[in-house]
């Protein structure tokens, strides 16, 4: 009773969250290039979650470039609510700068570009990571096997990622991905032998990307027999059930930058399988018909 509670109060607040980002949007003028960016979007840069750790890098660049002052907020809402007041604004051509990541379905679906970022605030390119538990290896040797050969690229992420904002159930679309790359997927499990109904669980931040990525995992390891628990949870969560073994493992490790500091918090106390995906990024985005807003110094 109290999970569908907390369910409810979830979707409550996830309602809100749109009206109120989409309320805002809706407020603004279309993009004017003679104008000044702050003014034209209330110096609000469009956010999601408080924990994620693209905004804590966001407020770092704010004060970087001198976007810290009183007139400007980083807006805390959710990953919905961002993608939502985006396309509002997109669609009546206002202007808008989000907190941004690729792989992602946004820049699939708008036409979207970063902002230049000369200080190198948000880091280099990432790459994201397979982390399993200690022991894994001994005691699920072929889950283990088929995590380690996990890999592929922000295009095929994207893939899933569109299909499921297009209403897609994420099961299914990871199952139409894995029949469309049956080949790919077969390097994964070639020669890894089946078991019989042996339970593992995947932990996973709820984001986009990472629900595309652990669903694709998670079918894969179904087909050679596991009894595969998915559950998602915030980042320091999940980081920490695979530290204490609460979970098995998780594909979900943006590194260096965005989940750097809890690699470094429970190190020792997992191990990293290496990169999964290579040349995913963060940092400020905004529609392209911004065309004089190319850095994020520009904002000012």
């Amino acid at each position: 009773m109290r999970k569908n509670h907390n369910k409810f109060l979830l979707a409550i607040a996830m309602f809100f969250s749109v009206i109120l980002l989409s309320g805002c949007g809706t407020k603004l003028a279309a993009y004017n290039p003679h104008e000044s960016v702050g003014k034209q979007i209330n110096y609000t840069i469009t956010g999601i979650e408080a924990g994620a750790g693209i905004m804590s890098s966001t407020q770092n660049a704010m004060k970087a470039y001198g976007l810290n002052n009183d007139k400007w907020q980083l807006q805390t809402s959710s990953t919905a609510a961002m993608t939502s007041t985006l396309g509002k604004s997109i669609k009546n051509h206002q202007p808008i700068v989000v907190t941004g990541w690729t792989p992602h379905w946004m820049f699939t679906k708008y036409n979207l570009k970063f902002l230049k970022d000369p200080k190198n605030v948000y880091g280099k390119a990432e790459d994201i990571h397979t982390i399993v538990r200690r022991g894994l290896k001994k005691d699920k040797p072929e889950a283990y096997e088929m995590l380690n050969r996990f890999n592929w690229k922000p295009a095929q992420m994207a893939d899933v990622m569109l299909k499921v904002n297009k209403g897609e159930d994420p099961h299914k679309a990871a199952n139409d991905w894995i029949k469309a790359n049956q080949k790919q997927v077969d390097t994964w499990t070639k020669g890894i032998k089946h078991v019989h109904g042996q339970s593992i669980k995947l932990t996973y931040v709820a984001w986009d990307s990472e629900i595309a990525s652990t669903n694709v995992v998670a079918n894969v390891l179904r087909s050679l027999g596991y009894k595969v628990d998915i559950q998602a949870m915030e980042v320091q969560p999940l980081w920490a059930s695979i530290a204490t073994n609460a979970a098995d493992g998780m594909v979900s490790a943006w590194l260096p930058t965005t989940q750097g500091l809890y690699y470094k918090d429970y190190k020792g106390k997992f191990v990293d399988l290496g990169a999964n995906l290579h040349g995913a990024r963060v940092g400020l985005a905004v529609p392209t018909y911004m065309k004089n807003v190319n850095s994020i110094g520009d904002l000012k």
